[in-house]
């Protein structure tokens, strides 16, 4: 795979990466398999897809633990491990469909590192990452504790998930920020309003997370009644049967465009989003090693700017993100 760097001052990576929280979190539990996923993550890694995405909240643990596994036997060199902290498991409501609280304190971060280290079978991540801003928390508290990660060996960069720009600027103040992750997709645009153009200014890598759209833009979803009872897409506002219905339209012209080229869906979807700028790394997550074959081939499909401005073009999507 091509690749290039975590931002100017960051190491290599393939630019597409593997985001790993499907294969013990969120979504379709049924469809989980251990074996097979830390199968996945090596096939990853031969293949170039060498930035490796977790958070200590996804299981909550487990990922971690699955990560670790799957690293272990020399493969740990080979990548850049990323995971994450400020999010814990708490009750799903109907203004909270994730089921998950801030928490930003700075004793909360010195003691996860730790552990996040322990399940990771590693003495050191090479990104670390406050998994949101808390609003209870001044972000300079927060930052400074993930910065003396960085100080005491055990993260080598740190880095914001979706951030505003005033508070990367604040961050910035008090150590260097190497990367952003935020969503970002075909269907979801809010960051590059604003967040995305400032990290190319900065030379800050931007990680999108749900490249596909949770899955949506791959074509693999026409019904709300396909997703199992206990998959996180049944709460979202995109996937209620009206909001999908709707969006199936986005779907068609993807795939419209994927039969021009000679390509799938996916490779379409994180091409478009690969062609948002220098350091963009998307990190689409799967379980299944036919779709991580799809996945990573998308760094081969480089679309003509005629299909990039008919992407530009599509209309937003129907519903919240949550």
């Amino acid at each position: 795979m091509r690749t290039t760097t975590l931002g100017s001052q960051g190491p290599e990576v393939g630019v597409i990466g593997l985001g790993c929280m499907g294969m013990t979190h969120a979504y379709d539990p049924e469809g989980r398999d251990d074996a097979t996923s830390v199968a996945v993550i090596r096939q990853a890694v031969d293949l170039g897809a060498t930035l490796i995405d977790t958070a200590d909240v996804y299981g909550p643990y487990t990922n971690e633990e699955l990560v670790g596994r799957a690293l272990a036997g020399g493969h740990r060199e080979r990548v850049v491990l990323a995971t994450k902290v400020g999010l814990e498991t708490g009750e799903i409501t109907p203004d909270n469909t994730s089921g998950l609280v801030h928490n930003g304190r700075p004793e909360h971060i010195r003691r996860s590192i730790d552990a996040s280290l322990r399940r990771l079978g590693t003495d050191h991540v090479d990104l670390y990452q406050l998994h949101r801003v808390d609003p209870e928390v001044p972000v300079e508290e927060s930052w400074g504790a993930l910065a003396e990660a960085v100080q005491a060996g055990k993260a080598r960069q740190i880095g914001l998930s979706e951030p505003t720009v005033e508070e990367i600027r604040r961050a910035q103040a008090v150590h260097p920020v190497a990367s952003v992750q935020s969503e970002l997709s075909l269907w979801t645009r809010e960051a590059l309003d604003g967040v995305l153009p400032y990290c190319e200014e900065q030379g800050i890598a931007f990680l999108p997370f749900s490249p596909l759209g949770r899955g949506f833009l791959t074509g693999s979803i026409a019904s709300f009644d396909e997703l199992s009872d206990d998959d996180f897409r049944r709460r979202l506002p995109r996937f209620q049967q009206d909001a999908l219905k709707a969006n199936l339209a986005l779907v068609g012209k993807v795939r419209a465009i994927a039969e021009q080229y000679g390509a799938s869906p996916a490779q379409v979807a994180l091409a478009w989003v690969l062609a948002q700028g220098q350091y963009v790394i998307p990190i689409p997550g799967t379980k299944t090693p036919k779709y991580l074959v799809d996945n990573t081939g998308a760094a081969d499909l480089a679309l003509p700017p005629a299909a990039l401005a008919e992407l530009d073009a599509l209309p937003a999507a129907e519903g919240g993100r949550y």
